[in-house]
């Protein structure tokens, strides 16, 4: 074990980190208010964990590109979840079973433990045997710098599950005992595998949490494990899922038997860009999650690393969003409130009548955030559609079909590069209003909607000037109660 290794390889990368900032920094791309490294790629949430009085975001990181490689963990700290302090990076593949040229230190969790910052993460390496992942662990007296355990790998794929379809823990407490959930695959099927410690040392077996029969794919990457009121989630990415990002069951779960029986299922997001999410306790006891504003198709073997790849950079987190539990079972995923402090320049306009086929101008611009209220009752068109981002020949759509009952997120005419029409469910029955939330950021946009239950997250990446923002309504009229425009402070630079 070389403990003088990782920190040299944390001193080289922080060197190059502080070499391409401020170039990086001035991207013309670069986001306004979601969070994002300093420099090169970024994917997976990690780590997440209010701990001595600050929020702690740490996240798979390649410092020296802007695409996916031998990975890092970054590591940020914030006071409100806004604004954020970059600290050293946390983790560098330094050891036998975390150095893999194309894997190193992959995604984990962090708790507190006896005053110290324990990293649960996914060790890589390949040493005749192929790809290998165990579960590790990092220990730190002031939570900035990290000692590997001696004894690593702490769990090792058991008989049945390749050693590439084991990783991505997330750990938490129940009592006096320290539980663990991670991702694996058995016979083709997806696994979210349970176990337990009482020293988070040493872990013992206790039972497949879950598993797939074909319905949810054949490997569930990130999986998350927490309680919402007195129902119990389980949440993961599922590969082999078709167009699923992130899935959430609901349900109960026995401690004794270490089994998760759910009654209810759902999308978290059905949007092309929100992946890997993981949950945290805000201080106030809010079910927190945030997730990776990208998804699978950017890995190594998809068309490219994207637009953003030639200003050094790739990959940032959606805005977090507080888990809350409905009573009819299923959750919604609301922007946390902490978001309101980017707000500015208010614009409010109340009953707006959309005539069939007249578009109703919103707003400029790409950086703000919108709400809307549709009267129901008083609307009779099949569809409302928002046309965001129009420039010259670019645009992109989102379609409200109120007849046909969905959702469309058209990205086809967005950019040069984006393609693809997200669809998802809009249930409205004995419903008198639809709701429309908007988070805009220069390559994103956020849309939540019915109650924050369909929600869908896609990069654009039009940065051309003189956007303009669209409401219209076909098939008939719309009624608009009201409209809430802000424009939001730029906190990234």
């Amino acid at each position: 074990m070389s403990q003088k290794l990782m920190l040299e390889k944390i001193e080289k990368a922080q060197r190059e980190i502080d070499t391409k900032r401020e170039v990086v920094k001035h991207g013309k791309m670069r986001q306004c208010y979601h969070f994002m490294g300093e420099t090169g790629w970024i994917n997976d949430p990690n780590g997440l964990i209010y701990f001595r009085g600050k929020y702690h975001y740490f996240y798979q990181h390649n410092p020296f590109n802007g695409f996916w490689d031998s990975m890092y963990w970054g590591h940020a700290v914030s006071n409100d979840l806004i604004h954020w302090e970059y600290l050293p990076l946390a983790l560098a593949p330094s050891e036998y079973y975390d150095n893999h040229l194309k894997g190193g230190c992959f995604s984990g969790s962090a708790i507190e433990h006896d005053g110290k910052l324990y990293l649960v993460y996914t060790g890589t390496c390949n040493n005749g045997n192929g790809f290998e992942q165990a579960q590790c662990i990092a220990y730190s007296e002031d939570g900035i710098h990290f000692e590997k355990y001696k004894e690593n790998p702490v769990i090792s794929a058991p008989k049945g599950v390749p050693t590439d379809m084991f990783r991505d823990p997330k750990v938490w407490k129940h009592e006096d005992t320290f539980y663990l959930v991670c991702g694996a695959s058995m016979n083709g099927f997806a696994q979210a595998r349970l176990y337990k410690s009482k020293d988070m040392l040493n872990w013992e077996f206790v039972n497949v949490l879950a598993e797939s029969r074909g319905e949810w794919g054949f490997m569930w990457e990130c999986p998350d494990f927490f309680q919402v009121g007195n129902k119990y989630v389980l949440m993961f990415s599922p590969m082999g899922g078709k167009e699923r990002t992130s899935v959430y069951l609901v349900g109960d779960f026995d401690y004794n038997t270490g089994k998760f029986f759910y009654k209810t299922s759902g999308e978290i997001d059905w949007g092309f860009d929100y992946y890997a999410p993981q949950s945290f306790e805000a201080a106030d006891g809010r079910r927190l999650l945030v997730g990776w504003a990208n998804a699978w198709d950017w890995m190594p073997f998809w068309k490219d690393w994207g637009p953003t790849y030639r200003e050094g950079w790739c990959g940032f987190f959606n805005v977090p969003r507080e888990a809350v539990l409905n009573k009819n079972g299923t959750l919604s995923f609301i922007p946390v409130k902490e978001l309101e402090v980017l707000r500015k320049n208010k614009l409010e306009r109340k009953e707006i009548l959309l005539e069939d086929g007249r578009e109703e101008e919103i707003c400029d611009g790409s950086i703000y955030e919108l709400k809307l209220k549709v009267n129901l009752k008083n609307t009779t068109a099949d569809k409302i559609i928002l046309k965001l981002r129009v420039s010259d020949h670019k645009r992109t759509e989102i379609v409200f079909d109120l007849k046909k009952a969905e959702i469309r997120f058209d990205r086809n005419h967005a950019d040069d590069w984006s393609k693809g029409i997200a669809r998802g469910p809009l249930n409205l029955m004995n419903k008198d209003c639809l709701d429309i939330h908007i988070y805009s950021d220069k390559i994103s946009v956020e849309l939540f909607s019915n109650e924050y239950q369909n929600n869908f997250s896609c990069n654009i990446y039009n940065v051309e000037k003189g956007q303009k923002n669209y409401i219209v309504a076909e098939g008939g009229v719309a009624e608009i109660d009201t409209l809430e425009k802000w424009d939001l402070e730029n906190v990234m630079q």
